[in-house]
């Protein structure tokens, strides 16, 4: 579905989803599920808190927010949740990852980008990259995602079909991209059969209630111009994302200017790449003008905070990025370079990160980094019309919060205890589309021991391939 289109339409209730029956009595009108009491956090247009509120669900979709007192007098749930003394959030967006890399976690830390990637991730991608690595290292991450409340995620990597299968399995919502790359990578020897598996894949997902399928260049300095282009128009021609690493360091900068005479977002200007289908992980190294653009053209921005600050790649400009409004959300990249999938510490990071770097305590608020989090992370996916906030009609993606731990207590302001105090420990329960991934802590979709086995034995192929010493105790 075009991402316009996606908004237009997801933005408006659908009858058949929005309209629960009656009950025999007359009194309720009957739904799957209530979530009842606590906290709601709605993140909706006013930005409503509800001291004691509730959320009604039918079919995936929600019906109602408001008072629980109100919710409880209009709507009967054939299952309900009590949050009381908890929090109820919108699921959190993951707004730039790659699932299958858990398996390269703690792989290769303290080394800039250029020589992690070229002298050990492409090497051991090369070595062990299949679709069986794909589909074990995609369900750690799950585990780890629903786990931490994150109820969508943006994905980039090779076999991302299989990435999708398991998603879909396990009962997430995920914007994927297939990766496009200029060099034979393991799912595709040449461009043209990946611009084949591209198109098989977006074909095959699109019109999926949970998969976004895209074509994911991988970066500039990756691809070239040409097949830059050629993205572009398959993008536009099958109404899908567009997903790309740019402006990341300060290399690729230089090495951009040398070689196309230009700044990165201004290449992609030139190039007429931009475009609101785009979502673009990173953008460090943009001045203010390129800012402009990328806000002009409608592009959707992914903050990595964490990622970058390791890689030592830069500070994004996230204070002129929310000053120009731009849909600018949050990632946490991938394990391989942060090293966990951990949304709650980037929306911590987020906010103070960038009160050091500008010696400003006002910037980046408590609420403006939850924002990044929730619908500010739907804008920069090009998905607020479905999801992001809990407003009737959108999708049922809802997260509950315990309140109640010791790194909770007292509690003074929401936004407070959620961006500077809650810990993806503090989740209790996750939903999506309506549906329980997570209860009382307890994984209902995933088998967690067999994950975590799985992913061991992994590990030790991998570091035998590779011919290093890492061990459980050091290097």
């Amino acid at each position: 579905m075009d991402a316009a289109e996606n908004r237009s339409t997801q933005s408006r209730p659908r009858s058949a989803m929005a309209q629960p029956a009656v009950d025999p009595s007359g009194q309720h009108r009957l739904v799957d599920l209530i979530v009842a009491g606590g906290i709601v956090v709605t993140m909706d247009p006013q930005r409503r808190v509800i001291g004691e509120g509730a959320v009604a669900i039918q079919a995936g979709r929600i019906v109602a927010v408001g008072p629980r007192g109100e919710v409880e007098a209009a709507y009967i749930g054939t299952e309900r949740i009590d949050a009381a003394g908890r929090a109820l959030i919108p699921g959190l967006i993951n707004g730039h990852a790659h699932l299958p890399m858990t398996l390269f976690r703690g792989l290769a830390d303290d080394e800039d980008l250029d020589d992690w990637l070229q002298h050990t991730i492409f090497p051991a991608e090369a070595m062990n990259v299949d679709e069986a690595f794909v589909r074990s290292g995609t369900r750690l991450g799950l585990a780890e995602l629903i786990r931490g409340g994150v109820t969508t995620v943006c994905d980039m990597y090779y076999f991302e079909h299989a990435v999708a299968e398991e998603l879909a399995a396990a009962g997430l919502r995920g914007l994927l991209g297939q990766v496009l790359i200029d060099f034979p990578s393991p799912d595709c020897a040449d461009h043209t059969a990946a611009m084949a598996a591209i198109e098989r894949f977006v074909s095959h997902w699109q019109g999926h209630p949970l998969i976004t399928p895209a074509i994911a260049p991988h970066a500039p300095y990756t691809v070239g111009d040409g097949h830059l282009i050629e993205a572009r128009a398959f993008a536009d021609q099958h109404r899908c994302p567009f997903v790309i690493h740019l402006a990341e360091t300060r290399h690729e900068l230089e090495e951009s200017l040398r070689l196309k005479g230009a700044r990165p977002v201004e290449h992609l200007a030139a190039l007429g790449v931009l475009g609101e289908r785009m979502v673009a992980a990173h953008v460090v190294w943009a001045e203010l003008h390129e800012l402009d653009l990328l806000r002009d053209h409608g592009v959707g921005v992914v903050h990595n905070p964490q990622s970058n600050m390791k890689l030592a790649s830069g500070v994004a400009p996230l204070p002129a990025m929310l000053t120009r409004d731009l849909a600018v959300g949050l990632g946490t990249d991938g394990s391989a370079s942060n090293n966990d999938l951990s949304l709650w510490e980037e929306i911590d990071t987020a906010a103070k990160l960038h009160k050091l770097i500008t010696a400003d305590p006002k910037v980046v608020s408590a609420q403006e980094a939850f924002e990044l989090a929730t619908i500010r992370g739907a804008r920069a996916l090009h998905l607020e019309g479905a999801i992001g906030s809990l407003e009737v009609g959108k999708r049922a993606d809802l997260v509950v919060i315990d309140l109640e731990a010791i790194n909770q207590i007292p509690l003074s302001s929401i936004y407070s205890a959620l961006v500077y105090a809650t810990k993806a420990s503090d989740v209790r329960t996750v939903l999506v589309e309506g549906r329980v991934l997570l209860r009382d802590r307890q994984l209902l979709t995933l088998d967690e021991p067999a994950i975590e086995a799985e992913a061991l034995a992994y590990r030790h192929r991998i570091i035998e391939r590779l011919g290093i010493g890492h061990s459980a105790t050091g290097s």
